[in-house]
């Protein structure tokens, strides 16, 4: 690792420009607060002052920067904050008073001027509140990058959970379609042709085909719903023939939209499964999309005997829409018609 990386993970940030400018600006207020009248002065002596001013700055933040450093390494979490700032401001005291020291006796050996211990406390008291001011600006930047990592954890664990969620909610739907339609399939060995069942089973590839590429995906475009949904009204319609009517009501305004995958589908599966189908009594299911909905509706003709059913249809289609948004499909059903409406969404819509 080299010394920026180092400074990268231990500080939060590359400080080399706030370093360069703090060292400068902490200087020129440390010439002005402790030499007196120093505009007075020639400008030899401004310079020579705060070239001394700027030594002591460099020194005390170079070295204050590597204690802190030494801290994160061994106190790095954001539970370690007040451990740290303690034993950091006690460094800071440390090291002002030791840089003072041994730099004026550094100073004093090359102009002859004597240090005075006593004399120094008014000046090394002022140095240790600004340079605790100072380097305290990386406790803040760090505290603030620490916060950010949690975050960013915390939202990338959330992001997992609903990915997983999502995953096993959509994985429910294939064998749930699969059940389904090996049931229809039976129907049909049963009641028609080798033929009829080899155009069912044509027919059952492609759906499955849809649901192969579109594996991988929470929304799918309405559009590729809308044909693997007519596919599968295509696959039922062998078993009921004109007795399965379906209202397609889809303006080319709506069909870029998103849709969770499958759902449509899940809903015309539903009205099948719960609905006399008969001469007597066509299904008449109507699918009509309008701004950002979608509704899926069709009159009661409730069966005497109930197919046996996973429960799962409608669930599952609630929950994968809470999992990706605020929006929620709404259930209606008044004792005469049942109806489902979807929620439409845009296709700028992120995905988990």
């Amino acid at each position: 690792m080299n010394r920026i990386e180092r400074r990268i993970k231990y500080l939060g940030f590359d400080d080399r420009n706030f370093f360069l400018v703090g060292v400068i600006v902490l200087s020129v207020v440390t010439a002005i607060l402790f030499h007196n009248n120093i505009l007075q002065r020639s400008g030899f002596e401004i310079l020579f002052n705060w070239l001394i001013c700027l030594f002591f700055s460099i020194t005390n933040w170079l070295t204050s920067r590597e204690v802190l450093i030494l801290l994160r390494k061994k106190y790095p979490n954001l539970q370690d904050l007040r451990k740290r700032c303690i034993l950091f401001f006690f460094a800071i005291i440390l090291i002002v008073i030791l840089t003072d020291h041994f730099g004026n006796q550094l100073i004093a050996w090359f102009i002859g001027a004597s240090y005075h211990p006593l004399n120094r406390f008014k000046v090394v008291l002022p140095v240790v509140i600004i340079s605790v001011m100072t380097i305290s600006m990386y406790e803040v930047v760090y505290h603030y990058v620490l916060l950010q990592k949690a975050l960013q954890k915390q939202e990338e664990a959330k992001r997992n959970v609903v990915q997983s969620q999502l995953n096993a909610l959509r994985n429910q739907a294939r064998p749930h379609f699969l059940f389904n339609t090996l049931n229809t399939l039976r129907d049909i060995i049963d009641q028609n042709s080798k033929e009829t069942a080899k155009t069912f089973v044509d027919k059952l590839s492609d759906v499955y085909r849809y649901i192969l590429e579109s594996g991988n995906d929470h929304l799918v475009s309405l559009e590729d719903e809308l044909q693997f949904s007519e596919s599968y009204i295509h696959i039922q319609k062998e078993r009921f023939g004109e007795n399965l009517v379906l209202d397609w009501q889809i303006p080319s305004s709506c069909r870029s939209s998103l849709i969770v995958p499958m759902s449509i589908q899940l809903l015309l599966e539903n009205a099948i499964k719960h609905n006399v189908v008969s001469r007597m009594k066509p299904l008449l299911i109507h699918v009509e999309a309008k701004e950002n909905s979608l509704r899926v509706s069709n009159k009661i003709q409730a069966k005497l005997s109930q197919e046996y059913s996973t429960q799962m249809g409608l669930q599952n289609i609630i929950k994968r829409y809470e999992l990706l948004g605020d929006a929620h499909p709404v259930i209606t059903n008044d004792g005469v018609q049942f109806s489902v409406t979807l929620p439409l969404l845009s296709p700028t819509k992120s995905k988990p």
